[in-house]
């Protein structure tokens, strides 16, 4: 998002506005549907929510709060440059959570609050991401729990994480009822959150040119879990032999590999281009009928 925008100080200027809106649409959805109506969607504000059953605090407070030690340790792991306009989507959404609290509640049924909520909380969030930042909170988490076991993949932590808090919201509110309800939450803003980053249905292919190109296919093989092929290559310039690291992808797995490239080599050349399908093991079986 605003890729080819040049000047760093108006492309800041539009992130941070993407940021505010999102976390004013994660505030409604959280203050006007969720909270009121007792759902824990997992995630930060999900323990915010169970917590406040007892403490009877400011959810944006409470959501602030379990933020900041998350964020120290993420910090701690993977440097200030990565968490700055995340600190700032925490802060904002907290503050928003607050402040649309003060206006009354949406409606108390409960599905309307799960879908509707489920929503919005996707949709912002997936705002958030596209602009580079996160809402911290289990984010954080799962790329902590990342580092101690890279054999899972950062999708099942995600789900380990919601179902967990899900759980804990039906022994605390006593009632299977609403856990059922924010498991639906969980899944609708999961389906919301794919739409905003990856659009419908689809998969990618993306060469790296890089003079680290071993690194970036063992973090591709190992974090992604993806097949990588080299193609051998010749630099048109300077006539060197390269190899070129080839790999096919859905959608849904694309910004991660973006995070490995940059953080690998901030100088890789990338080409991303769309593919129909992907058939072969790991994905579509190639003896499947095509429709």
């Amino acid at each position: 998002m605003f890729r080819n925008i040049k000047n760093p100080a108006i492309k800041l200027v539009c992130e941070y506005l993407v940021i505010a809106v999102a976390s004013s649409l994660y505030a409604v959805g959280i203050s006007l549907f969720i909270d009121p109506n007792n759902l824990a969607p997992g995630g930060v504000t999900g323990i915010a929510i169970i917590i406040n059953h007892f403490l009877n605090m400011p959810t944006g407070v409470l959501v602030l709060v379990l933020n900041i030690p998350i964020v120290i340790l993420g910090i701690w792991k993977f440097g200030l440059k990565f968490f700055i306009s995340t600190i700032v989507a925490t802060v904002m959404g907290s503050v928003f959570i607050d402040v649309a609290a003060r206006f009354p509640v949406a409606t108390n049924d409960l599905f309307l609050s799960a879908l509707i909520g489920g929503i919005l909380m996707g949709v912002s969030i997936g705002l958030i991401f596209k602009v580079g930042a996160s809402t911290g909170g289990t984010d954080i988490i799962a790329r902590l729990l990342k580092l101690r076991f890279p054999h899972i993949e950062t999708g099942k932590l995600f789900i380990f994480i919601d179902i967990m808090i899900v759980v804990a919201s039906a022994i605390v509110f006593r009632d299977v009822e609403l856990a059922a309800y924010a498991g639906i939450c969980v899944f609708v803003g999961g389906k919301a959150l794919d739409f905003v980053l990856y659009g419908g249905e689809g998969a990618r292919l993306i060469f790296v040119i890089s003079e680290k190109e071993e690194e970036i296919a063992e973090r591709f093989m190992i974090e992604l879990d993806s097949g990588v092929t080299y193609v051998n290559g010749i630099g048109a310039y300077t006539s060197s032999d390269k190899k070129i690291v080839m790999c096919a992808m859905t959608k849904q797995m694309l910004p991660k590999a973006q995070d490995i490239v940059r953080q690998v080599d901030d100088n890789a050349f990338m080409i991303i281009t769309s593919a129909n399908e992907i058939v072969g093991e790991g994905y579509k079986s190639p003896y499947e009928e095509i429709v």
